[in-house]
This record gives structure tokens, sequence and C-alpha cells, in this order.
């Protein structure tokens, strides 16, 4: 139980503040996962029924296209992942979750996380900050790849991010960013 507090006090410390009996009753709710380098946590066509956190390690959201792979999101330690049509509408996912590291993640169910919002508004004022985090990263995300150029796309994710530049694999990189691996490898050079 221990290590759920603690998890509660991150989520609390980056999101909202919480006091110690919300912080308990958060904890109650975390559940870990098992994830290991290819682990899957949500497949193509699952509804998402758990908020993620990465304590620590890296996980990449994607999904297929023209036969192919095409990388959405890549987070790394201290962020929450969740697909947000299927975890808010309980649709199924067209998004895949998978763990690129070995990885420390917990969870907090659906069902557990309305209970408690419910229950509690500073659980639910958490809750509510998280999901502004998540929306306002899709936006700064879409922005991105509307308006600027390559070079400026990697040098964002290098300053915002520069965890996922050390740690994902390239193609991952070059996926996330909407460029050809070969394009990023001349942003990376300077050739661009």
């Amino acid at each position: 139980m221990e290590k759920k507090r603690e998890i509660a006090r991150l989520l609390a410390k980056k999101y909202h503040t919480l006091p110690v009996p919300c912080l308990e009753r958060l904890a109650e709710a975390i559940v870990p996962f098992k994830t290991r380098k290819g682990t899957k946590l949500l497949e193509e066509g699952q509804v998402q029924n758990y908020l993620l956190y990465v304590e620590k390690g890296l996980l990449r959201q994607y999904y297929f296209k023209y036969n192919k792979e095409l990388t959405e999101n890549l987070a790394c330690d201290n962020e929450v992942v969740m697909c947000l049509e299927s975890f808010l509408r309980r649709v199924p996912s067209t998004l895949v979750v998978e763990a690129l590291e070995n990885s420390a993640v917990w969870g907090i169910a659906y069902d557990d996380l309305q209970r408690i919002t419910a229950e509690s508004h500073e659980i639910e004022l958490l809750y509510r900050s998280i999901l502004e985090h998540s929306l306002v990263e899709s936006q700064r995300k879409a922005d991105m790849l509307r308006f600027e150029p390559s070079h400026v796309r990697y040098k964002r994710l290098l300053e915002d991010y520069p965890e996922i530049i050390k740690r994902a694999p390239l193609v991952y990189i070059a996926s996330f960013l909407q460029m050809t691996p070969e394009t990023l490898s001349r942003v990376r050079s300077g050739q661009l």
C-alpha cells in the first residue's frame, strides 16, 4: 500500500494537491500493471478501462493506417497515458498502447475513478487537471504538426521531452513527428 500512496502523491504533486484523506482514497483505487518491454496495455478494438500513469519507463500509443504503424504519442516517466475517446466515451480504441521498455505503470479503473470523483471534490479537481493537461497536449501536438516545419518540430520535442529523444527508437520518433526516418536523419544532422 505504501507504493500506491507514493504514486498518489506523485499524481497530486503534478496535477492538483490533495489532502491526506483524499490521497488515501486515491491510493486505494490505484493498481499496478506488469509491463515488460513489448507488453500491450491496450489493443486496438478494446475499451480503455484504466487511466495509466507511467512512474518509470516508456510507452507508445500507435494506430494502423495503410498497413503501417503510426505513432500517436510517446510518454515516459511521470506521464499519464489515455486514449481520450475510448476512456471517456467507453468505446473501442483505435489506438494500441505498448511498453517500449520494462516500465513501472499504474492504473485507475474508469469505474473507480468515477466513484471517487463523485465522493471527493478534491479528487475531481485532480482528474479535471489531468484531462485538461491531456487536451492541451493534444492541441499543442496538432498545432505543431499543422503549422511547424520538420526542424522546428524536432527542436520542440528535444526541448520539451529530451528523455523521449534519448530513449525512443528513431523510427518511432520520426513517425510521431510525421516525417520519414530519412527526413529525421537530415534534421538531426542540421541539413534541414
